[in-house]
């Protein structure tokens, strides 16, 4: 996979203030505010570089307001790290290709994984194709 690597002023330019404070600088959108995406089949992409993230088969409505999917479309494009700010220990999701973050996975999701990935809304776009 060829990583995808810019200066923090070309980031700003392509994304925009929300999705460049969450993608760029590990920001969280307020709950219910950004879920806005339809329940057809298709694919949830990397806002800062397309990657496929999440197939829309995977979406559920965990209640939290916030876009939640209990498995990533392709674990290689996901990767996870330790988030220890706030006063706890969390696991961190980001993109692979570009290193945005996405939000964080628990333990408290549906079958068949029983993950829920908590996702920022402005970290996604959506293909209705799913190509």
């Amino acid at each position: 996979m060829e990583k995808v690597v810019k200066t923090d002023e070309e980031w700003r330019a392509q994304l925009g203030d929300l999705a460049f404070k969450v993608l760029r600088k590990h920001g969280t959108e307020r709950a219910f505010t950004n879920d806005n995406f339809p329940k057809s089949a298709g694919m949830y992409r990397c806002a800062g570089c397309d990657a496929p993230l999440f197939d829309a088969e995977t979406k559920f409505d965990s209640g939290t307001g916030w876009p939640s999917f209990y498995a990533p479309a392709d674990s290689e494009m996901v990767g996870e790290s330790v988030d220890r700010s706030w006063f706890m220990t969390r696991t961190e999701v980001h993109c692979n290709r570009c290193d945005g973050h996405l939000g964080h996975v628990f333990p408290d999701g549906p079958q068949p994984t029983g993950l829920r990935y908590c996702i920022n809304g402005a970290a996604l776009s959506f293909d209705e194709t799913g190509d």
